[in-house]
């Protein structure tokens, strides 16, 4: 008997439409298992995109590094000693560790938390002002609305320009009107505005009311000498930022005189630890979602195993004749397990169509990443290929518990049973 055969078929669908409400019935736990199962890996993908939305522009191998107030007395130094970096930490950063990609100085004016008074035609913002080198923008993507970012011809030259936020033209200008070539007084100097950057869905470790100077005038407008607020560093994509920060640390220890145990001396933040936090947790939701739908699954279709175990007793007398007429064992086997495989694709099949209709709802309504990260859930083709598989297999498993049930039953005593 061949597996198309068109009569094998013919009676497996006859036997499964003989009572259709239990056949219904039967169905029912793939039918939520399946929904159950691609709804959760679809939201967690959307989570996971969302994510990935977040940081895009973003440089992940990233490092912060700052000066803080040191925590134990050494060589002479007394506790609470203040740490100020300046080019020479820099330089000496880049000659001693190979790991680092690339490093951008930085500087605030005013305190770390403070604003600066920025006027414009009378009219005032409390900014933030930063001093920076064009590279800064390689670690947090600016998402430029008008003109450009700063560039090595405003370090070289000491321009007074600047790069401002989108919070911070709405404060100094009018709606709709061109800020390119417009002058901002900054303490007492005008810088003219060569670009706006507008909010995104990105990360932005700045903020949105903020002022971007070349570093080199910030220097000679505001007489901060060789003095660095912090730095921001990326580390090559092959190394371990965390070991990286630790062999920094080491070197501005060591030639700030700080304390090897001491803690406080050097503030640093990694920002790496958090794109493997998240991709930790991404993993764990998947790996969690397919043991949850795999057990409701499993579930399923040991339900459906149960009514086929039915469907068998009921059907005593029917395989006793088949197997009086000559009908083999593997031809019984062989049908109860169509039966069972035509009951869990048909179910299964049924709930990816609503699981696929119930992320797209999610996705119009949430997909855009605006209440939170959350963008485009959906579920790739090797987690629907990997579901189908497990469906496919676990059906097949269930349904030998039934046909080798059937294939035990003697023709003789099937044929006598009431």
């Amino acid at each position: 008997m061949k597996f198309f055969d068109r009569d094998l078929w013919r009676e497996v669908f006859s036997t499964l439409t003989k009572n259709v409400t239990r056949t219904i019935l039967t169905t029912l736990g793939v039918l939520f298992a399946v929904i159950i199962l691609i709804m959760l890996l679809g939201t967690t993908n959307g989570m996971k995109n969302g994510f990935d939305k977040l940081f895009t522009g973003t440089a992940k191998n990233t490092l912060f590094v700052w000066g803080q107030s040191t925590g134990k007395p050494y060589k002479g130094f007394e506790r609470g000693r203040r740490i100020k970096y300046t080019f020479d930490d820099v330089k000496l950063l880049n000659e001693n560790i190979k790991e680092i990609e690339a490093i951008s100085p930085r500087i605030k004016l005013g305190n770390y938390r403070g604003v600066s008074t920025v006027t414009r035609n009378g009219q005032k913002s409390g900014s933030s002002v930063y001093g920076d080198f064009p590279s800064i923008d390689k670690f947090s993507k600016k998402n430029l609305d008008e003109g450009r970012f700063l560039n090595q011809d405003d370090i070289d030259s000491k321009r007074k320009v600047c790069v401002i936020g989108d919070d911070a033209y709405k404060l100094l200008f009018k709606k709709n009107e061109d800020p390119i070539g417009e002058y901002l007084e900054i303490n007492g100097v005008y810088f003219q505005v060569v670009g706006v950057y507008r909010k995104n869905k990105n990360m932005n470790f700045d903020g949105q009311n903020t002022i971007h100077i070349p570093f080199t005038t910030y220097q000679k407008a505001f007489n901060s000498g060789n003095r660095v607020g912090w730095m921001a560093i990326t580390v090559k994509a092959k190394y371990d930022a965390q070991k990286v920060l630790s062999k920094i640390k080491k070197i501005l220890k060591q030639k700030h005189s700080i304390h090897p145990e001491d803690t406080r001396g050097i503030g640093s933040f990694n920002l790496s630890q958090i794109f493997k936090g998240i991709s930790s947790f991404t993993t764990v939701l998947k790996g969690f979602s397919f043991f949850i739908g795999g057990f409701t699954l499993l579930a399923g279709v040991i339900a459906i195993s149960n009514i086929l175990l039915i469907t068998v007793k009921e059907r005593t007398k029917e395989i006793g004749i088949r197997r009086a007429l000559g009908a083999t064992p593997k031809a019984i086997k062989r049908q109860i397990i169509l039966e069972a495989i035509v009951l869990t694709i048909f179910s299964g099949l049924l709930g990816f169509v609503i699981s696929v209709a119930g992320l797209s709802a999610l996705d119009s309504k949430f997909g855009d990443g605006s209440e939170f990260p959350f963008i485009n859930p959906s579920v790739s083709f090797t987690q629907i290929i990997v579901s189908f598989s497990l469906m496919l297999f676990l059906s097949l498993l269930v349904g030998l518990i039934p046909a080798n049930k059937a294939v035990k039953m003697r023709p003789i005593e099937a044929l006598r049973e009431e």
